[in-house]
């Protein structure tokens, strides 16, 4: 499962619907520009905290996934620790592959 939803990621990716780095996800948050946010598991509590309650407060959905390095590889980045994914199809068959995950569906 872990599989699809990086495949998915990445070709989000290559339609150019994902912005990744704090700072680029945090100006899409903002903005009003992201759907979806992924943070990675092995981010800092300071970056899980920020990015966390910057979405419960303008009701964007999150979930952790990942570490840095593959979220960056799937990215064709260096590390990075939040993704933001600025297309609302993309963010539906995302989040959808994650709760299947969550559920042990697959």
């Amino acid at each position: 499962m872990n599989d699809k939803l990086y495949s998915m990621i990445g070709l989000a990716q290559k339609a150019g619907k994902v912005a990744s780095g704090e700072e680029s996800c945090e100006k899409d948050i903002k903005a009003g520009k992201s759907m979806l946010i992924i943070i990675a598991e092995d981010s800092s509590a300071n970056t899980k905290k920020k990015f966390s309650n910057m979405c419960t407060y303008r009701n964007i959905p999150f979930f952790e996934f990942g570490t840095k390095e593959l979220l960056g590889k799937f990215t064709g980045k260096d590390y990075r620790a939040v993704l933001s994914i600025r297309d609302i199809n993309f963010a539906k068959s995302i989040k959808s592959l994650y709760d299947r995950k969550l559920s042990g569906g697959e």
